[in-house]
């Protein structure tokens, strides 16, 4: 699977975030740093989702927007 990802440059080095996964970010001292780790975040926060819905029900919620 494929994610959008966004990388900032600063002066500690890259941040990376990914908007699909609210919460998701690495960071790296280069840019091909923090595009290795959020990787290994992606997969971390996959998991951890994963885990959180074995317990969990799920509801569809419709509302009226005006």
């Amino acid at each position: 699977m494929k994610y959008l990802t966004l990388v900032h440059k600063s002066k500690y080095g890259y941040a990376v975030h990914v908007p699909a996964l609210p919460g998701c970010h690495s960071q790296g001292r280069t840019e091909k740093e923090a595009l290795r780790n959020i990787k290994d975040a992606i997969r971390t926060y996959l998991q951890m989702e994963q885990d959180e819905l074995k317990n969990a029900r799920v509801h569809e919620v419709e509302i009226a927007v005006a």
